[in-house]
């Protein structure tokens, strides 16, 4: 027999279930990572996320699931709604609480309606559907699912909702042997470029691997706090320190650090991890401002990790306009969308189909200015 169950809290679902469904899907998407983000106090209805994952069992076993909140505000989305909510309100319509499907606070591209390996996807996938309306029914006005796959992007607008469109910049390993290697595939001026900031920002200590000590957890997570601050408002400190500690015992050496020092004084930072044939970049930071130090930290120190290691693709997270001059391609991100009030559901939708017009043409414009030259 199918049943529908949505928890009002990831720690009431069982962890092992939980995971035999995400497989090798999104680190982010796993029980330690969303439950983790609760027990933190970091995505709790203090911060505007109130857990409601919806979940899909056959015969008394979880075959399907979708990590849902429901939200107060879009912040820590990265799939800027604010204008639709002003548009909503101007029209006379709530546009909050809504139902949000999606890790929280990262901003990476997976299956959202999960269903584990070798099930009917379709199935379960509706069974998902049908079970986010009845919990959006309750007290949300809308269904959001941030970042999913181009596929299941598709598949929802098949089941009513609109797909909306951004785009993120990732690299690829097409084989590299060496750093080096890769910046053969660069005009020699491009090649002498990166190599001069990597020989300036190295002029601080740096040091990367994978199971950082609890110092370097610490030290990564003021340098996030450094970084939110910077935006004001926008830049809520959400994960606390001791949720990084948390990450850094669980997943071990699945996370890669990178620490530059001046002198014994740890000063930048980046927080990446991994899982199968990918990096994730996710948070960066410093206490000293130092030339070309991100570039090193963020970028080049990560690219070199992939090479060395095999690892195909690295996705560095949201914006950074500067990523594709060394040598990231522009890649379309997705998110689909039901409002539960017809009107604006089919205005938003009229939006976005212009509006991914435009994406797809600046993705075409930009990844024509790639420097990359053909291998």
């Amino acid at each position: 027999m199918t049943e529908i169950r949505v928890y009002g809290s990831y720690t009431a679902v069982p962890a092992e279930a939980w995971d035999a469904v995400v497989g090798d899907g999104s680190p982010f998407l796993e029980h330690t990572f969303l439950a983790g983000l609760e027990s933190f106090g970091c995505a709790v209805e203090r911060t505007g996320w109130v857990a409601r994952p919806v979940t899909v069992w056959e015969d008394g076993e979880l075959v399907a699931l979708a990590p849902a909140w429901v939200k107060l505000h879009s912040m820590g989305e990265f799939v800027y709604d604010h204008a639709w909510a002003d548009a909503a309100h101007r029209a006379g319509y709530d546009y909050y609480p809504k139902l949000v499907v999606t890790a929280p606070f990262s901003p990476v591209t997976s299956e959202k309606l999960v269903v584990r390996a070798g099930l009917d996807v379709p199935r379960y996938r509706a069974a998902l559907v049908q079970g986010l309306h009845a919990a959006a029914r309750e007290d949300c006005h809308g269904i959001h699912v941030l970042f999913d796959s181009e596929s299941e992007a598709g598949a929802l607008e098949g089941m009513g909702g609109f797909p909306r469109t951004q785009f993120q910049f990732w690299w690829h390993n097409e084989g590299y042997r060496t750093f080096d290697d890769f910046l053969e595939r660069f005009k020699s001026k491009t090649r002498n470029k990166i190599r001069r900031e990597r020989r300036e920002a190295n002029a601080l200590r740096i040091e990367a691997g994978t199971r950082p000590s609890e110092a370097v957890l610490r030290a990564l997570h003021a340098f996030y706090r450094s970084t939110c601050s910077q935006f004001g408002p926008w830049g809520r400190v959400y994960m606390s320190e001791d949720f990084f500690v948390h990450l850094g015992r669980v997943w071990g050496d699945r996370l890669h650090a990178v620490v530059a020092y001046d002198g014994d004084v740890p000063v930048a930072g980046a927080f990446n991890v991994i899982k199968g044939d990918r990096l994730y970049g996710r948070h960066w930071g410093c206490t000293e401002e130092h030339r070309f130090l991100h570039f090193e930290v963020c970028y080049y120190q990560a690219i070199e990790y992939c090479i060395e290691h095999g690892l195909k693709v690295f996705e560095p997270g949201h914006g950074g306009g500067h990523k594709y001059k060394r040598g990231f391609r522009p890649t379309t991100t997705f998110s689909s969308h039901w409002l539960l009030a017809p009107e604006l559901h089919r205005g938003l939708a009229h939006y976005t189909a212009a509006e991914r017009d435009h994406v797809a043409e600046r993705v075409a414009e930009l990844d024509a200015l790639c420097p990359l030259r053909d291998p």
